[in-house]
């Protein structure tokens, strides 16, 4: 049977909920429609979110970016209905996504959102490296 595109995000359970751990997920290949000249508009796609229970279960997410395919709509409204689907069927502690739309009339758009879960604050930044000592 064929795959099919699909608004159906499937998750996962986190299998260290104790922990706050970034997932980064790339995807070169999203497309969608330009509402004003029905034309495809091109994208990166850049997700990083720290689970709370849950997870995006990959393939899934494939699929619902592939549903965008045929669907006309604004860089800034399709990036922030996919963060907005992506909470909904995670409720992640922290999500951040960066659609990079590939050139159009020669001007480049990137369109950046996040959530965060309230009272959720992230951890101190990771020190430097310690330093080596020659050997």
């Amino acid at each position: 049977m064929p795959t099919k595109p699909s608004k159906h995000l499937e998750t996962f359970d986190n299998p260290n909920p104790e922990r706050d751990y970034i997932i980064a997920i790339d995807t070169p290949e999203f497309t969608c429609l330009c509402p004003k000249t029905g034309q495809p508009d091109f994208a990166e796609m850049h997700l990083e979110y720290v689970p709370d229970r849950k997870c995006v279960e990959l393939k899934s997410l494939k699929l619902y970016f592939w549903s965008f395919r045929d669907e006309g709509a604004f860089h800034e409204a399709v990036t922030n209905a996919i963060l907005d689907d992506l909470v909904a069927a995670t409720a992640p502690r922290y999500m951040r996504l960066e659609a990079k739309f590939n050139v159009r009339g020669g001007i480049y758009t990137t369109v950046e959102v996040e959530y965060r879960k309230p009272g959720w604050r992230p951890g101190p930044p990771p020190p430097e490296p310690l330093p080596r000592q020659a050997q």
